[in-house]
Formats: structure tokens, sequence, C-alpha cells
């Protein structure tokens, strides 16, 4: 079983990673480069499949009865995830927009 630091540092790691990605998806609609934008939110999903992979791991290591001791690390990492999240929202509605405005 993985160390809850390498955990969470995997979670903080993709989740960094696809943040990157996203912005740069933005940065690519803004300039009209929609195909671009569009591989790069293809990366940043992939990455964050990763990181929920890595978070799904504690949510079965907790079910099988292994309590997970919660610090900061690990509640940073989950921030991480969870932002990204949103931000993954917005940047594709915004790269909708950019899309609509662009014609």
């Amino acid at each position: 079983m993985e160390k809850l630091e390498e955990i969470s540092f995997k979670l903080i790691s993709n989740s960094g990673e696809a943040r990157s990605l996203l912005f740069e998806a933005l940065r690519d609609s803004r300039e009209g480069n929609f195909e671009e934008a569009e591989k790069k939110i293809n990366e940043a999903e992939t990455s964050m499949l990763k990181a929920h992979e890595s978070h799904f791991s504690l949510i079965q290591q907790e079910a099988a009865g292994d309590k997970i001791e919660i610090s900061l690390l690990l509640m940073h990492a989950e921030d991480q995830l969870i932002t990204t999240e949103t931000l993954k929202s917005i940047v594709k509605e915004m790269i909708l927009m950019n899309k609509k405005f662009s014609k």
C-alpha cells in the first residue's frame, strides 16, 4: 500500500499539471486555436483521472478498515483536486463563449 504522503503528492502533482493545461487551453481558445485548446482539455482530463485514481485509493483503503490520518498535506492535496475540478468546468464554459464570440 502506498504511503499517504506519496498519494498526497500524486494528487498535488496531477492536479497541478491539469490546472496548467487548463489555463493553456483557455489562452489557446482566446487566440482562436480551438483544436489545440481541446487537446489540452483532454490532456488535463487525463491528469485529473490520475488524480482521482490516487484519491480513490485512499477511499478504498479507509473502506477496508485502514484508518486514514488527516494531515495538512492531504487537506492541501484534496483542495487542489477540488479547485482544479471547478476550474475545469469554468474553463470549458469560457472556451464555449470564446467560440461563440469568434464567429
